[in-house]
């Protein structure tokens, strides 16, 4: 899969997901899934990962386009065979562009995936944190061609 393709899948998904969850919840209102382990909570986060560096929105903000011209310059220098890397960069670029969209709509980030042991995220930071491991993964193993 291209990496463009997906990160506008990652990105289509994550905005499609946070609208439907703005829709069917008040703000602060949480919805049990599976009761005491999964609900589904609308909260807006101000800040990063369990709401670290709270209203920094400019900080994320700049920090997020430098991360979108990185993953977009190195990926022009990946090489065709290396699908999974650009897998990585595709989910962290649509994770990324995700969450810049939310801070520059609101200030805020939109967060519902309420584990109810772990602060409330969405599908933009799974993404990412997908992404990051596959990143690792794939810088660890090499990157050695496939056998034909």
């Amino acid at each position: 899969m291209p990496l463009l393709v997906a990160a506008l899948l990652t990105l289509l998904v994550d905005q499609s997901s946070k609208a439907l969850i703005k829709y069917l919840l008040s703000e602060g209102q949480s919805l049990p899934v599976v009761p005491h382990i999964f609900h589904l909570t609308y909260i807006r986060n101000p800040g990063a990962a369990f709401g670290l560096f709270a209203y920094q929105t400019t900080f994320f903000i700049l920090a997020t386009f430098v991360v979108v011209t990185l993953v977009l310059l190195l990926a022009r220098r990946i090489p065709e065979y290396r699908r999974l890397l650009k897998l990585s960069m595709g989910l962290i670029l649509g994770g990324a562009l995700g969450n810049l969209i939310d801070r520059l709509r609101s200030g805020l980030v939109v967060d519902f995936l309420d584990f109810r042991f772990w602060p409330v995220f969405n599908l933009a930071d799974c993404a990412i944190v997908i992404g990051a491991f596959l990143l690792v993964w794939e810088v660890w193993r090499g990157g050695r061609e496939p056998a034909r």
